[in-house]
């Protein structure tokens, strides 16, 4: 019915291409136009302004001799003030611009190593970008952003950097390891000097008490019982020292009996074996 009545419509954020006997005349926006076949009127088509997105997988190979394949994400439309370049100078627009990405992505990948390509993708992204914007305007496409969204190597080579990864991770994690023992030694020998110091001062001081004790008691019982030496005593104190050690270590062994001399000789022996290791320890310190 609209073309009896010569009148056509052209819906939102579309363009369409209006021609007089097969010659451009001009771009109708978006609603309701007459187009009178009768005087040779026709529409040759339409264009879209809507953003458009074209993803490209570009198969290359970086300066250290690895394949890897790098996914660049296009977005661009038609501009409505050069619809009709759009419409004419390109018969595939999707296949022109593929074609420039293959371009400058192969130019630019294989002048870096792997690494670099995936630090610098930025700036990979940015050469495809001002590339595509240089050629498409002269065909009325705007080149609204470019993205690299991924970048792919060989299986091997990506199983072979996980590894890399992976072991420098466990070196990490084994360095750190080792730096945590090594400070738990140097604690546990600090504490363990820190003990042995303070159980020398206790057994020094213990020994001290001693000493002071005895010689108190043999001070003590010279004075109260007269006629009594200092050696007597000490030979009593020795001996009584002696009997107390025995009855401890019958009491802490594992043997049901322990023998000792028991007779008054005896004790004298005791005594004197007492006193004479007594001194030859001290002879020999």
């Amino acid at each position: 019915m609209g073309n009896l009545l010569c009148c056509v419509q052209v819906d939102q954020s579309t363009v369409a291409i209006k021609e007089q006997f097969g010659k451009f005349y001009e771009v109708l926006e978006p609603g309701c136009h007459c187009v009178p076949w009768i005087f040779g009127c026709q529409l040759s088509g339409h264009l879209s302004l809507r953003l458009q997105q074209l993803d490209v997988r570009c198969e290359t190979k970086t300066k250290d001799n690895v394949f890897v394949n790098v996914v660049a994400s296009i977005q661009y439309r038609a501009l409505a003030e050069k619809a009709s370049d759009a419409f004419y100078k390109l018969s595939n627009t999707r296949t022109q611009i593929q074609a420039y990405v293959f371009d400058v992505i192969r130019a630019s990948v294989p002048k870096l190593n792997l690494d670099d390509v995936f630090e610098q993708k930025n700036d990979i992204a940015k050469a495809v970008e001002d590339e595509l914007e240089k050629a498409m305007s002269a065909y009325g496409y705007e080149i609204v952003q470019t993205l690299i969204v991924d970048i792919e190597p060989d299986e091997h080579v990506k199983r072979a950097m996980n590894e890399i990864n992976a072991a420098a991770r466990l070196r990490l994690a084994a360095n750190e390891k080792a730096e945590a023992e090594k400070i738990l030694q140097i604690k546990r020998a600090e504490g363990e000097a820190e003990s042995k110091y303070l159980s020398g001062l206790g057994i020094a001081r213990q020994r001290q008490a001693i000493v002071d004790g005895l010689r108190d008691s043999v001070l003590g019982f010279s004075v109260n019982v007269p006629g009594t030496s200092a050696r007597d005593v000490m030979d009593m104190v020795l001996v009584t020292q002696y009997f107390d050690t025995m009855k401890d270590i019958g009491a802490a062994s594992k043997s049901s009996a322990v023998f000792i001399p028991h007779g008054p000789g005896a004790v004298r022996d005791v005594a004197t074996q007492i006193r004479d290791g007594l001194l030859q320890a001290s002879t020999h310190h």
